[in-house]
């Protein structure tokens, strides 16, 4: 590996998170390992119709690891794992860890062009699919193998009987079923200088790899499960993509593992089918992003007999609307854990025995003492407490650089480390954080600046607007103007004029005003689910 792939930690900082406990030396693919020892019999997951007891899940990663292995996939090769939400995507995960494969974990939502380009980028071996809901995972499948010669194998994780005889691409394929081998030795694994890797959530270009090491992952799922009291008595509800660094870790289903819990693993959000599972499974936590936790709000409304065991939801991947957030806990019927954190490392929660006001009008706080941040202005100089300002950021589980990406680090991180996260955030005198907005997404409106998201929250107190997203548009005379997109309730759409009288009637200073006010039938979405404010851009 070329020594610009992978920034490691300095020297220094290795010693003092190894010396302070944070980082242990364990292999992440152990997990299910050690956890199989301690809660042998304990139902680690339910897919479906299929249960899993850890000892099981166990056997089933070792088997699939040794057909893997004898398929030819050797210690340092990359696989990119394209998976909905099924039991193979954590037996793959583990599997491929145990003989040293760096997996790249790529979204359900990832079509030709961003595979395609972790194919050709990470030089894989080997790419992991299944049918999906959508698009024609086959013609996917057959179109990326072709665009890479190098490519040595097809892994499809599905059933032999679903594909159809006549199908062209079949006799390519590799199927997962017939990898599994029963009798085999295994070698000790040895650390690689990383384990796999996750995808930035940028808005601009191809997603940045993000290069996650057994040491940094395993500590920032060991620190979420101390904070989330995670236990064995933990039923944990996967809706949100398991490839996603808030359902894999914070605490996740990795987290449920480690504690001996429960991972219920479904890739249908809506909540008829989540209130289902509530119910049928005793779910006790699960984890949303806002737009989908307003929906379980609003559709729980003859349904709350079925959340009767649903201590907390979890919401993050986006700032939560405090009207929303008010609500929680009063029509779900539990605790609100807002979580405020970023693939590149950083997480933050609100305790669950924060005040209400914590809770509703913060996103939490760092949750390891080794995090270090700061708050700092354009120029680069720390800003006083409930003032905003840039957050920067390090510690045991905050990357040092993506991979591969030299160039972008110099932009992305400080000369000491520190990775410029591009939120704008206040931290309160009590340590905990409110992200105002994203640096990208201020409106700089003839010299006043606009923080997109305080608008569009505004916005989202409207009871006839479901989504809405601020951009700048150019303007001959202020330099920028602000446009509001937005979608409504078709049957009751407001005017534009009573859209602007309703921010108006909420305090907001005439500047702040959109001057401008579209709508749309959906707002754009980046692959891990954000407002694509580019796309936006484009589009008007």
């Amino acid at each position: 590996m070329n020594n610009s792939d992978f920034t490691p930690w300095p020297e220094t900082f290795n010693q003092k998170y190894i010396d302070q406990g944070y980082w242990q030396g364990e292999p992440l693919a152990n997990l299910i390992a050690q956890a199989s020892i301690k809660y042998k019999d304990n139902i680690a997951l339910i897919c479906n119709d299929k249960e899993y007891t850890y000892q099981a899940l166990e056997d089933k990663c070792i088997a699939l690891s040794i057909g893997l292995k004898e398929l030819g996939l050797n210690s340092g090769d990359k696989v990119v794992v394209h998976l909905p939400n099924i039991a193979e995507f954590y037996i793959s995960f583990f599997a491929l860890l145990k003989i040293g494969v760096q997996p790249v974990l790529a979204l359900p939502a990832h079509r030709f062009s961003e595979i395609n380009y972790f194919c050709k980028f990470v030089e894989a071996k080997a790419y992991l699919m299944a049918p999906q809901h959508g698009f024609d995972s086959f013609e996917l499948a057959k179109k990326v193998k072709d665009a890479n010669p190098n490519l040595e194998s097809i892994i499809y994780c599905g059933q032999k009987e679903l594909l159809v005889n006549s199908c062209d691409f079949k006799s390519e394929l590799t199927f997962i079923e017939d990898l599994y081998q029963k009798e085999s030795y295994l070698a000790k694994l040895k650390l690689n200088t990383f384990a796999f890797f996750q995808l930035s959530g940028g808005t601009t270009g191809t997603p940045k790899l993000i290069p996650r090491t057994d040491n940094d992952y395993l500590y920032s799922v060991r620190a979420s499960v101390e904070v989330c009291q995670f236990t064995e008595q933990t039923r944990y509800l996967c809706v949100l993509p398991a490839a996603h660094n808030f359902s894999l870790s914070s605490p996740g289903a990795l987290g449920c593992f480690l504690s001996g819990g429960t991972v219920v693993l479904t890739d249908d959000p809506s909540p008829s089918n989540a209130f289902d599972l509530i119910k049928k499974h005793k779910i006790t936590v699960s984890a949303v992003v806002p737009p989908l936790a307003l929906l379980w709000i609003e559709l729980s409304k003859n349904q709350k007999h079925k959340l009767s065991t649903l201590q907390v939801l979890q919401v993050g991947g986006a700032r939560l609307n405090e009207n929303t957030a008010l609500r929680i806990a009063p029509e779900l019927g539990c605790v609100l854990q807002q979580v405020f954190g970023m693939a590149e490392g950083l997480v933050n929660y609100t305790r669950l025995d924060d005040s209400i006001d914590v809770i509703v009008n913060t996103q939490g706080r760092p949750m390891s003492d080794a995090d270090e941040i700061k708050i700092v202005d354009n120029n680069g100089v720390a800003v006083k407490a409930n003032q905003a300002g840039s957050l920067l950021t390090r510690g045991p589980y905050t990357i040092r650089g993506y991979y591969r990406a030299p160039k972008h680090n110099k932009q992305a991180f400080t000369s000491d480390g520190f990775y410029i996260t591009g939120d704008i955030v206040v931290i309160t005198e009590e340590g905990n954080i409110q992200v105002v907005g994203r640096d990208k997404d201020q409106i700089n409106r003839g010299g006043e600046k606009i923080a997109a998201q305080e608008i569009e929250n505004y916005l989202l107190d409207h009871n006839a607007i479901h989504d809405a997203a601020i951009i700048a548009v150019p303007d001959d005379y202020l330099g920028e103007k602000s446009c509001a997109v937005l979608v409504c309730n078709n049957e009751n759409r407001p005017k534009v004029i009573e859209i602007k009288r309703f921010l108006r009637n909420k305090g907001l200073a005439d500047f702040k005003i959109p001057d401008r006010i579209e709508f749309l039938n959906v707002l754009p979405k980046t692959p891990v689910g954000k407002i694509n404010k580019n796309k936006l851009r484009e589009l008007l």
